[in-house]
């Protein structure tokens, strides 16, 4: 049994800090401790229900406290933990660095961006990804990446090569299943009739997530026809944000798109949706929604970003990013064939939940991750 010390820039609503809260949960052999170089978000309390103790240095968001870094030194030197695992760019600078000089035993750094987008990305985040590729030599013993494209990209930035290790995100399969009565459930919340097709995006909104491209596709499928609704599901994703609101009435989507905000409730949407969307432009590591979607048996069309061609593989549907005529293409191809091909897409779903089962249990990422410490 290890005692491993996570160190994460956050404990917010996101795709890193998901999926260390899995690892902490369902790794029963080693004895987890979880460090948030700011405040509690989202995950604090989940992961303290766990019996998982959670330490918070309340920095300021963006910059660093003389006092938050004594406390994490006096933490590591007092906890002497076998293992220092950091989450995303600034904990495996600021981490990395105090356990470095804490003389910790082996640090690990983890990686969840797939591209750094000079033009998108905070000037503050491009030089702490720099920092960290010319400290990669020294400070980390490895370095895990989400997904191939990540791993690729900051080689390419100047990542030590030699320590790169790929793990991809696991999933809770029994949270994440097949549930008709889930998806009964939701679409009777929003007034929807089971019979009536029902597309869905789930993403905050945020350029990398490119909304627009996608409000554009849809566009183009009415246009050809086809009758839908579409709900669109993450922070800021409501009607008072009126930049979204204004380009879904400019594009004649007023009937179709339903916008919800913020759901806890994601299991039931993904069982309700008939097609999952991912329409990013950038940013994606190991995109969590789509495998959540393959598990509870939905089909899912995707711009090529990170990862998730390799998630989907032949289950779904990949086109090119910033495209909006491709994507309305697959959509309408997804379209025509769960209503006209019902065996195939029978055959589609199955084989969504299989490819899941198969590759991204997590009880799988959890073995990666041992065998990754035990270097």
């Amino acid at each position: 049994m290890k005692k491993i010390i996570h160190i994460s820039t956050g404990l917010e609503n996101g795709g890193a800090e998901g999926v260390l809260y899995r690892l902490c949960k369902g790794d029963k052999h080693n004895t987890h401790i979880v460090v948030s170089l700011i405040g509690r978000g989202k995950y604090a309390d989940l992961l303290e229900a766990e019996g998982i103790r959670v330490y918070c240095l309340n920095m300021p968001s963006g910059r660093v406290s003389i006092n938050g870094l004594l406390t994490l030194y006096r933490l590591i030197k007092q906890q002497n933990a076998d293992v220092i695992q950091t989450w995303m760019y600034h904990a495996d600078l600021i981490g990395g660095v105090v356990a470095k000089l804490a003389r910790a035993k082996s640090i690990y750094w983890n990686v969840r961006h797939s591209t750094i987008e000079i033009e998108h990305s905070k000037k503050s985040l491009v030089l702490v990804a720099k920092a960290c590729s010319i400290l990669s030599k020294w400070i980390p013993k490895k370095i895990i990446y989400c997904a191939e494209q990540a791993k690729v990209t900051h080689e390419q930035l100047g990542y030590d090569s030699s320590k790169s290790i790929v793990i991809g995100n696991g999933y809770d399969l029994e949270l994440f299943t097949v549930d008709n009565a889930g998806a009964h459930t939701f679409r009777s919340s929003i007034g929807l009739e089971q019979s009536e097709l029902l597309i869905g995006m789930i993403g905050r909104y945020n350029p990398q997530k490119d909304h627009h491209n996608l409000l554009q596709s849809l566009n183009l499928v009415k246009r050809a026809g086809y009758s839908f609704k579409c709900v669109l599901i993450g922070r800021e994703i409501e009607r008072n944000n009126q930049v979204l609101f204004e380009q879904v009435d400019n594009l004649n989507l007023t009937e179709e798109i339903i916008l919800l905000g913020q759901r806890t409730d994601i299991p039931h949407i993904m069982n309700a949706l008939d097609i999952n969307i991912l329409s990013s432009s950038f940013g994606e590591g190991f995109p969590n929604v789509l495998a959540e979607a393959m598990a509870c048996g939905t089909p899912c069309v995707t711009t090529n970003v990170g990862d998730a061609g390799l998630i989907v593989k032949s289950t779904g549907w990949v086109v090119s990013p910033k495209n909006h005529n491709e994507l309305a293409h697959a959509i309408i191809g997804a379209i025509k064939e769960k209503e006209l091909q019902e065996e195939n897409w029978l055959n589609r779903s199955k084989a969504c939940r299989k490819r899941v089962e198969d590759n991204f249990s997590i009880n799988s990422m959890i073995n990666n991750y041992h065998a990754a410490w035990s270097i």
